[in-house]
Formats: structure tokens, sequence, C-alpha cells
């Protein structure tokens, strides 16, 4: 899944707005600013999104705003979701992976001190082009 933008309607409260996503079941959040609302709304779709990935179900089809039924006072903004922004916000904790490589190189890069995970991180991102 790349960059992709859900319909959401602001309910502007006292304070703040609280947020659905129609398309998403149970997609509901809130927040003080309209700033943090988007925030808050982003967060509240990654964790329902998850739910479909983890169970393999296709991701809902985004609604045309025009589509949405409100009520009195709400509005539709369209929000995008970043799944990969999501994933390096949430899922950064390490995994161990065990490569290997030839003995030759091992003992030149360990003669230098190189960082074995550092530098295959930074491979990594740069041969899939994400920072």
């Amino acid at each position: 899944m790349e960059k992709v933008f859900y319909p959401v309607i602001f309910h502007p409260e006292e304070v703040g707005f609280s947020t659905f996503v129609p398309d998403l079941d149970g997609c509901f959040s809130q927040g003080d600013t309209m700033s943090e609302a988007v925030a808050m709304t982003q967060d509240a779709m990654g964790l329902v999104l998850e739910d479909y990935f983890s169970a393999a179900k296709p991701v809902p089809v985004p609604s045309l705003p025009g589509a949405i039924p409100l009520e009195e006072g709400d509005f539709v903004a369209m929000v995008e979701f970043d799944e990969l922004d999501y994933r390096k916000r949430h899922e950064n904790q390490a995994v161990k992976k065990t490569l290997t490589i030839p003995g030759w190189l091992n003992h030149l890069a360990e003669e230098q001190g190189l960082n074995f995970s550092r530098i295959l991180q930074n491979a990594l991102k740069r041969e899939l082009n994400v920072q």
C-alpha cells in the first residue's frame, strides 16, 4: 500500500474536533486542534488498517467526499495515510537477522571496527530508496 487519502468527517466540539472515517469500521478519533485531530486520525487509521493487513483482507477503497452524508456543522476533509511513514513511527524496534558474508570480508570489516547493522540499514535504505 502506498499513500491513500480517505474522507474524514470532522465534527466541531466545544474544544477541537472529533473525527470518523466512514470507510474504515471503528475508526474514530479526536484532537484539540485541527492539526492534532488530523494526526490522531492518521494514527487511528493505521491501527484499523493494521487489522486489514494482518488478516490479509483487502483495504477499503476510499469513498468520494461528496458521497458522505453529513450532520449540521460537520465537514469532510481528505486525510492522507502513508503506510511507510506509519510503520517508521510505530515499528522501529530492532529485528535480528542472520546473514552470511565471506570470511575475508568479515575479517577486514572487523579490523576497521565497522558497524554491520548500521551499514546494512544504510544499504537497504539506499536500495529501497527510503529514508
